[in-house]
């Protein structure tokens, strides 16, 4: 039987949970690959290993490395017949110690050694051409040590061939297919699929069940795989109905010199196909008209005519003739001004961008709309009209989120993807939660008492077993047969918790940190924030709101001494350390480097331990895999570890919620409540704000003040005044 990586890969995991997973990736290939090409090839794999696991774990790479080597032995067997000389017995017996080094050609002719005939010495070892190939060895291995994890996924090849949106969307979205689409169900019942991702099971034999019309939120650790399940439903990598049409919003759209309103209209290619083909249609009529009567000419007439009406009939059924009014809609929704909405969209950045990607799915209105973690781009006004918005949404949904409040708004059922298996919860995320919890409840008291049942029937057994009394002999051989016939008991799967923590802040005297009348602009005549008056000390939990460009990112280098103000005051503590997370954490961080190297290069002095334990703190075990390979919450936890080295007094957190999973966002706020420093935060996430927050402050016509109300509040007073525009 053939071993693929992916059975290599899951063998190493299981017998070595917590190593790197570069590395487990690098061993599957390696192991498959170069079985039989190199002699020492799990003389390497140990090694590589045990530079990788910590010490304690001989006995359990003595067992994976025996696994693996009866896993792969047909392979072996396989690679060293089709390779190299036959192995022959020698006819006399030969004394190794007084014979020359074997010549290198031997192994090329039927026994005759060539190279001994043209040399009269004995064959000496090559010392550097030894070196080259331990290099090349060594060169290898960093190779694929370094290689980005997503390598093998074929979901990046579509990707990587740089294939026009218009080409995707009709490939994935045939014009006929949907044409035909009238009548059938837009339902979606997948019985068992299978997802991979380069060595990685993401499915296995799964469920995937939408039912038309129904919101679902897609839940699950960072890592466990929602984004390459939504790509594989995007591509049709799992057999979802060809009538099915299916849009993905996932990476911002290319800036060009297109408006930003003719972006949207753009972006529903077989309203724009369609379009066109009328135009061209009506060109035509309007040449045949000038042809006169002649019998061809009608014959050609009629047939224009005909394929013109089945256009008209077509763009009528997506209501094309609302395109531009919805499209300014959506756009007004999410924050485009109308004069924002005619500029060309290389001028936005690629925040906007993913904005405009957004509105041009919400335009299209595709009976599938797959969403991954929307909410990252976009402040709490437009993230309020979504909520609004997606609540009346027609089609099916299938959303990333790690954000509960968006979940409670949007959600009709949650998908929670865990161990290769989607489970399916009816309601919205607070429902889902106190099912599940029940579930677990319930699961955890069974497991208890079929413990102590199978213990109760053991401790029988083992007082009966050899008693002399025969009836009591008798009933321990039912009891035994009893609990041979039980089925395997299995503990049910531990709760997922995660704790970060922050130092202690050192007292120091007030003032810690104060704006007093400040203004500040880049040019004088056009201040972007004035008559500023904010004092933060250490009990200080203010979280700052607005819509993007107000002036929120602002404030926060305001208060950082990043930027200096025109006008006011700035009274900040000699001693006072602030701590800034910037939204762009990512930015600084080193791709090549290793989250211990990038942390013992920016706080020197500690040992490689102490920094992993460190990191450990914040939920990043070993802490070796390179930046460049973890994932957006992966990184996020690299720079809460990095911040909290700099004993700050007071944190400034700019979207600190971003790309964090539903466990990582409760360990921060658990950290945050506890913490006895000053917090300000700018954040879209309503139940962050509400549980770290005590004060919510609006940025808006150019400066900051104190909302009296709470978000919830705030929210639906957005809303409404969106609703109002004419």
């Amino acid at each position: 039987m053939s071993v693929d990586a992916i059975d290599i890969a899951e063998e190493i995991r299981n017998a070595l949970p917590g190593t790197e997973e570069t590395i487990v990736q690098y061993l599957a290939g390696y192991l498959v690959d170069d079985a039989a090409e190199d002699e020492d090839t799990f003389h390497i794999t140990r090694n590589i290993l045990e530079s990788a696991v910590a010490e304690g774990h001989d006995e359990a790479l003595d067992r994976l490395l025996t696994r693996l080597s009866d896993m792969l032995e047909e392979q072996i067997k396989a690679r060293s017949r089709s390779k190299g000389p036959v192995i022959r017995k020698l006819g006399n017996v030969m004394d190794m110690s007084k014979a020359g080094a074997m010549s290198n050609t031997i192994a090329f002719s039927e026994g005759v050694d060539l190279e001994s005939i043209n040399k009269s010495k004995a064959s000496r070892v090559d010392v550097k051409k030894l070196e080259k190939q331990e290099a090349k060895l060594r060169a290898k291995i960093e190779k694929r040590a370094k290689r980005d994890l997503y390598e093998g996924s074929k979901l990046l090849e579509s990707q990587r061939k740089q294939q026009s949106y218009e080409e995707v969307f009709m490939k994935v979205n045939s014009l006929e297919a949907a044409a035909s689409s009238k009548g059938k169900s837009k339902d979606i019942h997948l019985p068992a699929i299978d997802v991979t991702f380069g060595s990685n099971r993401i499915l296995t034999g799964a469920s995937l069940t939408l039912a038309s019309g129904r919101r679902y939120g897609l839940i699950g650790r960072n890592g466990v795989g929602k984004s390459t399940l939504l790509r594989h439903i995007a591509l049709r990598e799992v057999p979802v109905p060809a009538h099915i049409t299916i849009l993905f919003v996932e990476q911002e759209i290319i800036g060009d010199d297109t408006l930003a309103i003719d972006s949207v209209l753009k972006a529903d290619v077989w309203r724009d196909h369609l379009l066109r083909e009328e135009r061209v249609l009506n060109d035509r009529l309007a040449s045949l008209e000038k042809e006169g009567d002649e019998r061809r000419h009608e014959d050609a007439r009629e047939e224009a005519e005909a394929r013109l009406a089945e256009v008209h009939e077509r763009l009528a059924d997506m209501e094309a003739e609302t395109g531009p009014a919805r499209a300014a809609a959506l756009l007004a929704g999410l924050g485009f001004s109308e004069s924002d909405q005619q500029r060309p969209t290389k001028l936005f950045s690629g925040g906007w961008r993913m904005r405009l990607a957004l509105a041009r799915a919400l335009f299209v209105k595709p009976n599938l709309l797959l969403l991954d973690e929307p909410s990252n781009h976009i402040d709490l006004n437009a993230l309020a009209w979504l909520e609004d918005y997606l609540q009346t949404w027609p089609g099916t949904i299938l959303v990333v989120s790690h954000d509960r409040a968006f979940l409670d708004a949007v959600a009709t059922d949650i998908v929670h993807q865990h161990s290769n298996r989607l489970d399916y919860y009816k309601g919205n995320f607070t429902q889902f939660y106190a099912t599940k919890s029940e579930r677990d409840r319930n699961m955890r008291k069974e497991y208890e008492n079929q413990v102590v049942y199978r213990q109760h029937l053991q401790a029988f057994i083992d007082r009966w077993r050899y008693n002399a009394n025969r009836g009591s002999s008798a009933q321990a051989q039912m009891k035994i047969k009893i609990l041979e016939k039980l089925p395997d008991l299995e503990p049910p799967p531990s709760e997922d918790t995660e704790k970060f923590r922050f130092p202690d802040a050192e007292k120091i005297s007030p003032p810690l940190l104060q704006l007093s009348n400040v203004t500040f602009g880049y040019t004088e005549d056009r201040p972007i924030l004035s008559g500023i008056d904010i004092d933060v000390g250490a009990d200080s939990r203010i979280a700052v709101v607005g819509a993007n460009g107000a002036g929120k990112s602002t404030l926060i280098k305001l208060l950082t001494g990043e930027l200096a103000p025109l006008a006011g005051q700035v009274n900040r503590n000699g001693r006072v350390r602030v701590a800034y997370f910037a939204q762009h954490h990512v930015d600084a961080l080193v791709p090549s480097q290793t989250p211990v190297a990038f942390l013992a290069s920016k706080f020197p002095g500690k040992s490689e331990q102490e920094y992993r334990n460190h990191l450990g703190s914040f939920g990043l075990t070993g802490g070796l895999q390179l930046i460049g390979t973890l994932s957006g919450g992966q990184k996020s936890r690299v720079a809460f570890a990095a911040l909290s080295l700099q004993n700050p007094h007071i944190l400034l957190l700019d979207e600190p919620t971003n790309h964090l999973d539903i466990e990582g966002l409760d360990a921060l706020m658990t950290a945050l409540s506890a913490w006895n420093g000053g917090v300000i935060l700018i954040s879209h996430d309503e139940r962050f704000i509400t549980t770290v927050a005590k004060e919510l402050w609006v940025c808006a016509d150019g400066t900051v003040s104190k909302f009296s109300g709470d978000v919830q509040s705030y929210k639906k007073l957005i809303v409404s005044n969106i609703n109002a525009r004419p």
